[in-house]
């Protein structure tokens, strides 16, 4: 078998085979595959797409490339949820601890859910749920796969980075796709993703797909378009998979840079928070009790996420998690314990009215343009630094009111930012009707 051979038939949009797939995927891994003839591929998929079954066979490849984890002598199920990424995004922490926290007064015939979380850094505009947990002094995100086990044993969930046995081949392919402007595909995102989460020893996976201004999928079709892709990729490989398609027209929450977020992850277990991310929270806990059979349906799921919350059961699952990895756990009572800016500055409305939209991706950038994120990938994070939104959309503010309150450490580009951020609102005589935060769900049944 030849590369280029493969490489030409996709291109001529003809149905790969298993193992031509195989063949390239163990080819671009072990490096006897040359990386423009992968790059080559990578561009024919762009243009000519897969098939259902290719994509189930390049995914499967791809995590069969390095380790499966095996958790089957946990005895429950174990469930992950993904998100493809926005701006103020930090549900994982939350849902992992009161997933995770729900493993005591189980009833009759009802499962413990474990919640092997693997996660990823910032991408572009949007934060990275590793980055977040680092800004907790001390968090180690990255265990070693015996160490790992052992917090999810101990704590019913745990979570880390990508290690070099979970799925190399997408790491590699990963890298390529990077420089060679085909990351966007919704195929290779949909392998990329699948099967790192699928190399977890996963029983059900809950997919958070974003749709809107601050997400990478802009349109609700091409969001839906990604969703069904995963659904189906996952059912075909025997999982129980859910997708939720939710707005991202906005930050979620009001908080956008890591120590930030993760104070505002804090204020959700204790019971408050913003009511959007306290909401999405709490609906994507339930679907992974549902799949989990830790519920029998989504409304008691609901009950039970949020009964977690007001009890402090998940708030204190989060502060052993936070020990047993190496972290400070009295952050969980004391946020001022996390990295602070030594400044902040206020973006303020020039004239009165209403909120009507918010440039979320432009807001995401302004927190990367202060050290909140990597504009290259040598880039350091500075932990402290990041956004308040104060005036969200639909809410009324006055001329001269603060919309957005920027902490900073540098001035460097500070003018620059709040620029940015002033451009970002927009004001309007009248209130925009709300829209829902989940759109559309997708393979519940």
């Amino acid at each position: 078998m030849r590369a280029v051979d493969v490489i030409r038939k996709k291109r001529d949009a003809a149905e790969l085979s298993r193992e031509e797939i195989e063949f390239l995927v163990r080819g671009a891994t072990t490096g006897s595959i040359p990386d423009y003839q992968i790059a080559a591929f990578l561009m024919s998929v762009v243009w000519r797409g897969l098939s259902h079954e290719e994509l189930a066979v390049l995914t499967e490849a791809m995590l069969r490339s390095g380790e499966v984890l095996d958790f089957s002598a946990l005895r429950g199920s174990k469930i992950d949820k993904h998100s493809t990424g926005g701006v103020g995004d930090k549900t994982s922490p939350v849902i992992a601890a009161v997933v995770a926290a729900a493993a005591v007064d189980l009833p009759l015939g009802r499962k413990r859910v474990y919640v092997p979380m693997i996660s990823g850094r910032g991408l572009a505009h949007s934060g990275g749920t590793l980055d977040k947990l680092e800004s907790i002094p001390g968090f180690n995100v990255n265990l070693p796969l015996a160490e790992f086990r052992g917090v999810l044993e101990r704590c019913g969930c745990a979570l880390i980075g990508q290690t070099p046995e979970i799925a190399p081949a997408d790491k590699k392919l990963y890298a390529l796709r990077d420089v060679t402007a085909t990351v966007e595909s919704p195929y290779l995102i949909c392998a990329s993703i699948m099967s790192k989460k699928l190399a977890e020893g996963i029983d059900a996976l809950v997919l958070d797909v974003k749709t809107g201004e601050g997400a990478f999928m802009k349109s609700e079709a091409d969001a839906d378009h990604l969703a069904r892709l995963m659904v189906e990729t996952g059912t075909r490989m025997g999982k129980r998979v859910v997708a939720l398609i939710t707005a991202m027209d906005q930050p979620l929450g009001r908080k956008v840079g890591n120590a930030l977020e993760i104070d505002e992850c804090l204020d959700v277990l204790h019971g408050g928070g913003p009511p959007d991310l306290r909401e999405l929270s709490i609906e994507l806990a339930a679907w992974m009790f549902v799949l989990g059979g830790r519920t029998a349906d989504l409304a008691e799921g609901r009950a039970l996420a949020a009964e977690l919350i007001a009890s402090g059961r998940a708030r204190d699952t989060f502060r052993e998690v936070i020990r047993a990895q190496g972290g400070d756990p009295a952050v969980v009572d004391d946020p001022g314990r996390l990295p602070r800016a030594q400044h902040w500055a206020k973006v303020k409305a020039v004239r009165a009215g209403f909120v009507t939209a918010i440039r979320c991706e432009q807001v995401g950038l302004a927190s990367m343009m202060l050290g909140g994120g990597r504009e290259k990938k040598e880039d350091a994070i500075d932990p402290g630094v990041g956004l308040v939104i104060e005036r969200k959309v639909g809410e009324a503010v006055e001329a001269g009111a603060t919309l957005c309150t920027v902490h900073y450490n540098s001035d460097a580009r500070l003018a620059e930012v709040t620029d940015l951020l002033s451009r970002s609102f927009t004001l309007g005589d009248v209130a925009p009707e709300s829209a829902p935060l989940v759109r559309k769900i997708l393979g519940a049944d």
